[in-house]
């Protein structure tokens, strides 16, 4: 997707169809990389093709089709820093832990370049993300949000989806702070911000919050105060 400000692509990797982003300014050729999934030679094959340099690897949280490409990408460009928020950067060299090692066919990731917690700023490609903390899906999940653009856009992660949040099941899952992360630190980003999360389409928090059936106002059953 482009707007007057940005340029966002993804790249959409099968197993689990998560979504990789690659996001810049229209008039600069250097450009961050959010979430590196299964297929980094793709990943790599459209930053050269497109004239890109990435600064960055932003990671949202630990798991395993989210952190996959990192090995490739930090030897194709070992001068970028990998960055992920610290309650999961044990995730990165655990594959039990970023639940790899679980299917027997173990990953895992060159170690943080720095950790992150909830109100720090990163300033990369043109760009000034605000890290929030909504932890739930994983322990130490965090969101990147860009305040400068307008509507206000959020890489999410696995935090949100159009008409759903990230399953909670999996170690160091709860749903209901989950939920009650989504409601206190998405829903308070006004209605027009932009959701782009690790798998499916972008959504708006306005839609998710009138008709989410896990955190919008009418949750119901699924629902958690």
């Amino acid at each position: 997707m482009t707007a007057e400000t940005y340029s966002l692509d993804v790249i959409v990797s099968p197993p689990f169809m998560e979504n990789t982003y690659i996001l810049r300014r229209p008039d600069r050729t250097d450009c961050v990389i959010v979430d590196p999934g299964f297929q980094p030679q793709r990943i790599i094959q459209h930053i050269e093709a497109a004239g890109l340099t990435p600064t960055h690897i932003l990671l949202t949280h630990g798991h395993v089709d989210h952190i996959a490409g990192n090995q490739a990408l930090k030897e194709r460009w070992p001068q970028i820093p990998l960055l992920i928020g610290r309650g999961d950067a044990h995730m990165l060299t655990d594959a039990v832990a970023n639940l790899s090692g679980l299917s027997g066919l173990a990953i895992t990731s060159p170690p943080a370049d720095r950790l992150l917690e909830e109100g720090e700023t990163v300033d990369a490609a043109g760009f000034t993300f605000e890290v929030r903390e909504i932890p739930g899906h994983s322990p130490g999940h965090i969101v990147y949000v860009l305040h400068s653009e307008s509507p206000v856009i959020v890489l999410g992660g696995d935090v949100l989806f159009q008409g759903s949040i990230g399953r909670c099941d999996f170690p160091g899952g709860n749903q209901s702070l989950l939920v009650a992360g989504i409601r206190n630190k998405l829903f308070t980003l006004g209605d027009e911000a932009v959701v782009y999360p690790g798998h499916g389409p972008h959504t708006t928090v306005g839609a998710e919050r009138k008709s989410n059936p896990f955190c919008g106002e009418k949750a119901g059953l699924y629902g958690l105060s």
